[in-house]
């Protein structure tokens, strides 16, 4: 029996099931996402997502929908639905839908009259294929099934229109055809594993309307191009398995192979559990690299993010591995002490004065999981001393250490912190200076490399750097302490310090090592509880400031100045948590079990059996951002095992 569960009768009401998405990806770049009842409402939905060689592994979409009608009698009943222009809905196949059951492979269970059907879906692990199987559990006779695919081969970004350029022609294969729209593409190879008859019937779908991209101020109208369609007989009990891949199958072997990777997946049967299994489809494989797609639907990976999920995402598929495989990949991208903004660009940018720090952050954890810390140490020293003597030496035109050890970041209209939004081409919260997450990193760096290298003897590396934490840790509490404030300065630009109540006081007290007392950190709990804790993460503006935009709406510019106004991050609990167990240790477990007990209410209320990137800081926190972002999963898990640890 699934954890996850759904209303039946809301199954046929729109407007509950369009807001609810499904995803699944398959650890090479491709994935699919729709909505709960099949209607895509984003330009980012589809069947068959896939990174392409040609565009620079861009991802594009091929298969965008496959509308399956039963005949029975002269009649036809399609069980696919779509929006056009003007909210016309047609067909309207969510009313045949009975049942949705989140097993190891979510299964959709269909009504028309006395017959039923389930269909199911899946992504091949590393294949750019998708499985479908369907099976007829009851009727009185043999049913004819129709299947028309939608097809756009477009980018994920763009949208497709009817034009005369589109290659209408196609190849017939194994039971079933393969054909490109347009060149550069590969072919996509469309069959089934029992034969059938293809209809050419080529024909342009005009203004499908996607009603998020509506709503979020985007262009909302696409043409899909239907190639014709295929034709099958199916009786009783019997079951079919269709394919759209980027490689030819072996049609007779799809039933087998659908059973065969149904196994590898895990069945959602905890809150806890969901997570762990949604953690899996942020890991990416590929060119002899691992990295971590920071969210679904339009990120590629960000390096801030790729470090800080690390240990949940380790954690939730119980393999530390993940920790090597994603530091070694990363450490050859190191500049001048440095890392990029992410490593899936061609030409990566170095804008973020943190990524490095947060990669010794991740080292540090990554140390925490072994029995014996030298290991991954000795493994990782060599760049863990590259970052410090580079931001002490100053690198760049970024980052330079003043002389009582703090670090101060500045670039001219660059966000060079995790508040990375634009407004009208300026940064929405620049923080140029001396930010307190960043120097509180880099006083746990600092601290860190110091216990690691005298657990394995490293007096050279000692003897340079044994004086920093007494300067750096008192320079820390002069410049971001106040008595009459009682939490940590955000930023301190050129002696002067912004007293607003933000999250990253907490990211500061969090760390394993910290320049703050105990009652200095009870003090930054108390406010965070007070102006900045809802029951799905840390807002990162308190509400009484004048800034403070509670509702991220309007167009792109309009909620980009929003989402670091008072937006509710999921991520900073795991930081809010970790404080708070460190400061109260055992008398503090209940409360963070109901912490993160209250996320369980938000789990099948945007992207069922995932979270989202961000909720509106308003009641009632209604998600928004990417649909299921890596780090949001990744800290609770992490702060459900710090709890489990205390228990």
């Amino acid at each position: 029996m699934s954890y996850l569960k759904f209303d039946k009768e809301q199954l046929i009401n729109l407007e509950y099931s369009l807001n609810r998405e499904l995803l699944k990806s398959n650890m090479a770049g491709a994935y699919m996402s729709t909505t709960l009842n099949g209607c895509n409402t984003r330009k980012y939905h589809g069947l068959l997502i896939c990174p392409i060689c040609n565009f620079n592994d861009e991802k594009h979409l091929l298969l965008s929908s496959l509308d399956l009608s039963v005949l029975q009698d002269e009649e036809e009943f399609n069980l696919g639905i779509h929006r056009y222009k003007g909210g016309i809905y047609n067909p309207k196949g969510h009313k045949y839908i009975r049942n949705i059951d989140f097993g190891n492979v979510t299964k959709f269970t269909f009504r028309i009259g006395s017959i039923i059907l389930t269909m199911e879906r899946l992504l091949i692990e590393k294949k750019e294929l998708i499985l479908i199987r369907y099976i007829l559990e009851e009727a009185t006779e043999p049913v004819t099934l129709r299947f028309k695919p939608f097809l756009a081969f477009r980018n994920i970004h763009s949208l497709s229109k009817a034009n005369l350029f589109v290659n209408n022609k196609f190849n017939t294969v194994a039971n079933g055809i393969t054909t490109k729209l347009y060149d550069g593409y590969p072919d996509l190879f469309m069959q089934f594993s029992k034969s059938n008859e293809f209809i050419p019937v080529p024909q342009w779908y005009y203004n499908i309307e996607y009603q998020k991209e509506l709503s979020r101020g985007y262009e909302y109208l696409e043409d899909l191009f239907v190639p014709g369609y295929f034709e099958l007989q199916l009786k009783p009990g019997e079951s079919l398995t269709f394919a759209a891949g980027t490689e030819e199958v072996n049609p007779y072997s799809l039933k087998q192979r659908f059973t065969k990777e149904q196994k590898k997946h895990g069945h959602h049967l905890t809150f806890i559990n969901s997570l762990k299994q949604a953690a899996k489809e942020f890991i990416i494989q590929r060119k002899g690299e691992t990295d971590i797609i920071a969210g679904f639907p339009w990120y590629d990976s960000i390096t801030r993010q790729t470090f800080i999920s690390l240990p949940g995402l380790a954690a939730a598929i119980n393999n530390n591995f993940l920790f090597a495989e994603v530091l070694n990949t990363y450490k050859q991208y190191l500049k001048n002490g440095l890392l990029p903004d992410n490593i899936s660009s061609a030409l990566p940018k170095y804008n973020s004065a943190d990524n490095s720090l947060w990669f010794i952050w991740a080292v540090q954890q990554f140390s925490k999981t072994q029995r014996s810390p030298r290991g991954v140490w000795l493994n990782y020293r060599t760049t863990v001393k590259e970052i410090l003597e580079a931001f002490k030496n100053s690198p760049g035109d970024i980052i330079r250490m003043t002389d009582d050890g703090l670090i101060y970041a500045s670039r001219e209209g660059i966000a060079l912190t995790w508040m990375d939004s634009y407004y009208k081409g300026k940064p929405v919260a620049e923080r140029a200076g001396l930010a307190v997450e960043i120097n509180a990193l880099w006083y746990n760096a600092i601290c860190f490399a110091l216990e690691m290298a005298e657990l394995t003897g490293d007096t050279e590396f000692v003897g340079n750097w044994q004086h920093m934490p007494v300067k750096t840790g008192e320079a820390f509490i002069n410049t971001f302490w106040n008595d009459g404030h009682h939490h940590l300065a955000d930023v301190v630009t050129d002696g002067i310090a912004d007293w607003s109540v933000r999250p990253n006081m907490v990211i500061a007290a969090s760390l394993d090592y910290s320049p703050l007392s105990s009652e200095q950190k009870k003090m930054i709990i108390n406010i965070a509880t007070k102006k900045l804790l809802t029951k799905v993460g840390l807002r990162t503006l308190s509400p009484d400031h004048i800034r403070y935009e509670g509702n991220i709406t309007g167009g792109p510019e309009q909620r980009e100045a929003a989402i670091h106004q008072g937006a509710v991050w999921p991520w900073l609990i795991q930081f809010y948590i970790e404080t708070y167990l460190k400061i109260y240790k055992q008398s503090g477990f209940e409360y963070a079990r109901k912490l993160i007990q209250a996320f369980e209410e938000v789990l099948t209320e945007h992207c069922v059996g995932t979270l989202s990137e961000m909720y509106n800081g308003d009641p009632p926190h209604k998600a928004k951002g990417a649909f299921s972002q890596a780090w949001s999963v990744a800290a609770i898990v992490y702060a459900f095992n710090l709890v489990n640890n205390y228990k």
